[in-house]
């Protein structure tokens, strides 16, 4: 119960991330014309936090599967790197291990960088209970937001809104926050030139392969550039 307690302690400060997006994608999902079960699914099955939701927008407009899965990997690709720092920790954890890199999320990242274990927690079960509640978390709040989604009394259209304005924060934070510039340049730049050449349809899976092979090159200069990261308040 000591391992259990303490798992729970360090996933508090995770709470409110996975409600309420957990939540509106739920709904987001609901307005689209899907039941609650394909919330709970898609919590399951996919657990990917943001890319839920721009998933839905993709699925609302047609997008073809092939342009949801690469979009998928694109945005989620941070992962793979997440988990490299710790493949050997997770195979000690024998049947645990693939669960433990299926879940390592943004959040559950940031825990387990500065978690500092008691000596009569068990190290490999504290882990697995953080990653294995925040996902019954994420799991809950999707499906609570599609059961909220049949009973709100006003109109909720236009919340797919929501994950453009999500991403637009995402990008004003990174270009107020880091002393670089050159990756919201070059995405940008490179959606518009796609955008021209090849329409709204056809534009997304190359703008963001251009994008990562110039970031490629050029990650020699971003990285000499983001040696001075700023905050602005």
């Amino acid at each position: 119960m000591k391992t259990l307690r303490f798992a729970i302690k360090q996933i508090v400060p995770l709470l409110f991330s996975y409600l309420f997006v957990g939540l509106a994608f739920g709904i987001l999902i609901h307005e689209a014309g899907y039941s609650a079960i394909w919330a709970c699914l898609a919590g399951t099955f996919i657990y990917a936090g943001s890319m839920q939701i721009v998933m839905v927008s993709l699925m609302t407009s047609g997008a073809p599967l092939e342009m949801v899965a690469v979009m998928t990997f694109f945005v989620n690709a941070r992962h793979i790197f997440y988990g490299i720092g710790f493949v050997d920790k997770f195979r000690k954890m024998g049947w645990k291990y693939p669960y433990m890199v299926l879940t390592l999320t943004d959040e559950i990242y940031s825990v387990f960088c500065v978690i500092e274990y008691p000596e009569d927690v068990d190290e490999k079960k504290a882990d697995f209970y953080i990653a294995f509640i925040c996902h019954l978390l994420w799991i809950f709040s999707c499906t609570t937001g599609a059961l909220l989604g049949q009973v709100l009394p006003f109109d909720m259209r236009g919340i797919e809104f929501s994950a453009t304005a999500f991403f637009t924060v995402v990008c004003v934070n990174q270009w107020r926050q880091f002393a670089s510039h050159i990756p919201a340049i070059v995405g940008f730049a490179c959606a518009i030139v796609f955008y021209i050449l090849l329409g709204a349809n056809n534009f997304l899976i190359p703008a963001l392969s251009v994008s990562l092979i110039v970031l490629v090159i050029m990650k020699d200069i971003i990285n000499m550039q983001m040696g001075g990261i700023k905050y602005d308040n």
